[in-house]
């Protein structure tokens, strides 16, 4: 890949494909290519199919996804498993059919076992039952990883697969029914902060430990593993560390400002108790995340 090369990223406009968007034009990338969900339904196939034949695109970084917390892969299991396979088939299918040189499949790190070893390893994949409050999403994960695997395998596509870890940064999505845990935690306080409201009740018991990572470290190693990695085993990227949900909203609050207390509602799910991964195999290729968790919140809030 060089900065020649037609390079397409789906879910352009989201938080982690904005910033490898952002991470292309700085490393100088002049022919990138970025669809709207108005412009290309990623859900029809044959929609993907012509866009692909007019674009032509040399690379592609799958981010696009419907994506959400606990509530509303609770609510949603049918949506979330059902279109997330569908924009991974078609953009995958249609990545093969069209000869795309290289693709970059994004997953979870919701795909390993709820309980698995931790630090998680790639091996650990598919070794253990997952997490019930967000297994719709991580199903549909894995297939997305197996279907690269599989087209790597029958048709010698070079399509590579990476696990980041819990994502937060510009264009996150702060809608208290959809977001993932740290967007929902900055709007809880930052709407507590403007009503002068005593407290803010969070979820769960705040004991679940969760590791953080700033979506433009993301996008470094996303295009680092473009150039440089070529293989049919996953590959994570995480920061190295984790935090528990409950130091996590000591210090949102503390960035935002708000002086009331925090009140843990223990009746709502915790989900995994903690999902720290191994990046060990990452960091050999030289990606080391720079920004720190409350430098990171600080710049996602503007």
């Amino acid at each position: 890949m060089n900065d020649s090369s037609r390079v397409y990223v789906a879910g352009h406009r989201g938080l982690v494909g904005s910033a490898i968007w952002r991470e292309l034009e700085r490393q100088g990338f002049k022919n990138l290519i970025g669809r709207t969900r108005q412009e290309v339904d990623l859900l029809d196939a044959g929609a993907v199919e012509r866009f692909h034949a007019e674009t032509k695109p040399e690379f592609v970084f799958v981010a696009a996804a419907k994506v959400g917390g606990i509530a509303a892969n609770d609510r949603q299991p049918g949506t979330f498993l059902f279109e997330n396979l569908q924009i991974q088939n078609h953009l995958i299918h249609g990545a093969f059919r069209a000869g795309v040189t290289k693709l970059l499949f994004l997953g979870s790190s919701c795909i390993y076992p709820k309980f698995a070893p931790q630090p998680m390893k790639e091996e650990h994949l598919l070794t253990g039952p997952l997490e019930p409050t967000n297994q719709w999403y991580a199903i549909a994960k894995i297939a997305g990883i197996k279907l690269c695997q599989a087209y790597r395998r029958q048709h010698r596509c070079d399509f590579i697969c990476a696990m980041p870890t819990n994502l937060y940064g510009p264009n996150d999505n702060y809608d208290l029914e959809n977001s993932h845990v740290l967007p929902a935690l900055v709007r809880k306080f930052h709407e507590a902060k403007v009503a002068g409201a005593a407290s803010v009740i969070c979820w769960g018991s705040g004991s679940p430990m969760r590791e953080l990572l700033y979506s433009e470290d993301l996008a470094r190693a996303c295009v680092l593993l473009m150039q440089r990695y070529s293989q049919e085993e996953i590959i994570n990227v995480g920061y190295g560390t984790d935090i528990s949900i409950r130091e996590l909203a000591e210090l949102v609050r503390g960035i935002v400002g708000f002086q009331g207390r925090i009140d843990w509602d223990s009746s709502r799910p915790d989900g995994t108790p903690r999902k720290l991964l191994d990046s060990s195999r990452l960091f050999v290729l030289g990606w080391r995340p720079q920004i720190e968790l409350d430098k990171g919140v600080a710049l996602a809030l503007g």
